[in-house]
């Protein structure tokens, strides 16, 4: 997670800046070339989630790292718009494949150990790949090199994380265990409801998360020390998962969903009503405290929703979350360059989290009816 998600997915956010700097990229092309990554992972997603994908999970997963980390070095070498569209897509496709992988093989495996509550290491690693990322990046910078040189040195951190994982995962996996009784249907409202909230979030955290570090570089007075921010919004991912999903023991998935969402608006406000340090610095946390919590909660959702179909609508609600994803970049982009700010997008995004909120609510009061 921290190598394909982390890594392979967000080191674009740090990246951006420079790299639009060094290209003359408007914002319009830079959110385009964030929506082909996540077009990518739309694809990614539905095929990852498909019946038809035979063979070994742990060589499909192994591939896809490889994948991931070839395509983030390899745009160190591209000069055009198209290679960059290709190597991103491809860089999508491969981390859809890691997330739904890896989580059906995490979740299934700590399931049967009865060690349920350790999935939260599991999506921690996303935040422990974006603080990587920061420091990767600043380093880089310091030391005077382009933004050619930190792909690169994304790509090699992707490949120990691939070593890493090939020593990690054996290849045997333990026998399944038994379903839950009372899967849900496929026509189950409230699976459709859940896999709306689900899309509202994509669209609704991604603006901020992909133009968070270009909003700072807005702002004379927190430029001067603009990698922390993209730090503090990875190590504020890092135990998140965590906290989400004792709230989500507590007070039940979704309407710890629903929380999880308002907090994540009130983030992505403070992100462009005030250029201050101490607003960027709360978007930054919020956001950074929320986007994993929201997607393990969401995936453990659809997992207790359809316990005997669990890897198709994880791969169903991801793919909602990845068309969001598309979309919002462009909006964020295009709309900048429309009105040279982006406030109007990013309210656009905070009412898609709000609306996912209700959604999520009305999940919840139908579970509860259900039982």
């Amino acid at each position: 997670m921290a190598a394909a998600i982390g890594i392979g997915r967000f080191i674009y956010t740090p990246i951006l800046p420079p790299m639009a700097e060094g290209l003359h990229l408007s914002k319009g092309e830079a959110g385009l070339i964030a929506s082909a990554n996540f077009l990518g992972y739309l694809a990614g997603a539905l095929a990852a989630a498909s019946p038809r994908l035979h063979g070994s999970p742990r060589i499909w997963l192994l591939t896809a790292l490889a994948a991931s980390a070839a395509t983030t070095g390899a745009m160190a070498w591209p000069a055009g718009m198209a290679e960059f569209l290709l190597l991103r897509f491809i860089g999508g496709v491969a981390s859809a494949y890691v997330l739904v992988l890896a989580s059906a093989l995490v979740l299934e495996r700590l399931t049967a150990a009865g060690h349920a509550g350790l999935s939260a290491v599991h999506f921690s690693g996303v935040g422990t790949g974006i603080a990587v990322s920061a420091v990767l990046t600043w380093a880089v910078g310091s030391a005077g090199a382009d933004w050619r040189a930190m792909w690169l040195g994304g790509g090699a951190l992707s490949l120990a994380g691939l070593a890493a994982v090939a020593l990690l995962i054996p290849d045997a996996q333990p026998g399944r265990t038994a379903a839950p009784p009372r899967p849900a249907a496929a026509g189950d409202r409230r699976l459709a409801l859940l896999t709306a909230a689900y899309g509202l979030f994509g669209f609704g955290y991604v603006i901020t998360a992909t133009f968070i570090v270009v909003i700072v570089r807005g702002s004379p007075e927190a430029a001067r020390i603009e990698p922390l921010f993209w730090l503090a919004f990875g190590l504020a991912a890092i135990p998140s998962v965590a906290f989400w999903v004792v709230a989500g023991r507590r007070l039940g998935v979704m309407p710890a969903f629903a929380i999880a969402a308002i907090v994540e608006a009130a983030g992505v406000f403070a992100s462009v009503v005030s250029t201050g340090i101490s607003a960027l610095f709360l978007a930054s946390a919020l956001l950074g405290g929320t986007f994993m919590g929201l997607t393990a909660l969401g995936l453990i959702a659809a997992r207790d929703l359809a316990p005997a179909d669990a890897r198709r609508w994880v791969g169903i609600l991801t793919s909602a979350f990845g068309l969001g994803q598309i979309v919002g970049p462009i909006v964020a982009g295009y709309g900048y360059d429309l009105t040279g700010s982006f406030f109007l997008p990013s309210l656009l995004a905070v009412a898609a989290l709000v609306v996912g909120a209700g959604l999520a609510l009305a999940v919840g009061s139908s579970d509860r009816a259900a039982t």
